[in-house]
């Protein structure tokens, strides 16, 4: 397991954030609870039974185990994560396989703009290939503060996106489709920002 040395567990945007205070993001309030807000019922996934699937705009369509991702390594991120519901969460201490290192064993297409996360349970939402990049925390996380995450959080597995909305952060991630043209998922359907940008208050279309 790779684990960074405090001075990089921060990324440069939001260690300057911590330096001078601002980083709660407009519109939010902060909380040291965790909140469990789920629409519908809880997928709880065995991890010897879990499977990751990739496929679209890939070379080559791929199914990992969860050993399979284990392998792939885990880095330690640390975080602050906002919610739509306007609630945010400090100092998040996040474990997981990179966004970066997981796109290095899978063959992009050219064409792949987007990717569609979906989840145990059937939900779906949509991230830019370009804000997965831009972004140095992003991964799949299968340990939060220490613990591995339970299932009311996401658990085995859960994207961790956190310079978006944390709905964009899909729980019980069991599919990755990359997409050669953005299209909204579950809660963009219903009106959600197709981005999702906490900065800029990104909520609603």
């Amino acid at each position: 397991m790779t684990t960074d040395s405090s001075e990089r567990l921060y990324s440069d945007d939001l260690a300057q954030r911590v330096e001078t205070g601002d980083r709660l993001a407009p519109g939010q309030r902060l909380t040291k609870d965790w909140p469990v807000l789920t629409y519908g019922g809880t997928p709880v996934v065995k991890t010897d039974e879990w499977q990751l699937s990739i496929w679209g705009e890939v070379e080559q369509e791929l199914t990992w185990s969860y050993e399979d991702l284990l392998a792939l390594g885990l880095t330690r991120r640390l975080n602050d994560i906002h919610c739509v519901t306007h609630w945010s969460r400090y100092d998040n201490d996040w474990e997981g396989v990179l966004w970066s290192d997981l796109i290095a064993k899978v063959g992009l297409k050219s064409s792949a703009l987007a990717v569609m996360f979906h989840s145990y349970g059937g939900y779906t939402t949509n991230v830019p290939l370009e804000d997965l990049a831009r972004d140095d925390h992003a991964m799949l996380g299968i340990r939060h503060d220490g613990k591995q995450i339970s299932s009311d959080h996401g658990g085995p597995v859960r994207a961790v996106i956190p310079s978006l909305y944390f709905w964009k952060s899909a729980k019980w991630v069991g599919g990755i489709e990359f997409l050669a043209q953005d299209r909204p998922g579950f809660w963009e359907m219903y009106g959600y920002h197709l981005h999702g940008d906490p900065w800029t208050e990104e909520r609603y279309a």
